[in-house]
């Protein structure tokens, strides 16, 4: 699993042809992804302002808004891959477009 970070102070500054720029870049890239056979799916999420914290604790939940703590980085989609090795997901890792506004984490998904 890709999960792409965003640094919001970087996304910020971005203008609307710039993200536009980045949604065609990001297209072709998972379109090359499915083309290598690697692709299995991806998504990106709403910001921040729309998160939701669910805690529960002694049975009882607790929702707050927002992400689970406070941050200029934030989740922004992820990206989930099926590859031989590790470091075949970091050489996918490296390549995404939106790493360049942040960071993208990648771990594998455990397999029960």
């Amino acid at each position: 699993m890709c999960l792409v970070v965003v640094d919001t102070d970087l996304a910020g500054a971005m203008t609307p042809d710039d993200w536009a720029r980045m949604g065609e870049e990001s297209y072709a890239y998972d379109q090359g992804l499915m083309a290598r056979g690697v692709y299995v799916h991806a998504e990106a999420l709403e910001g921040r302002q729309l998160a939701r914290t669910v805690r529960v604790r002694g049975g009882e939940a607790t929702i707050t808004d927002g992400p689970f703590m406070e941050s200029k980085e934030v989740v922004a989609g992820f990206i989930l891959v099926d590859v031989a090795d590790a470091d075949a997901a970091m050489e996918i890792a490296r390549n995404i477009p939106m790493a360049r506004l942040g960071a993208v984490e990648v771990r594998p998904v455990m397999t029960f």
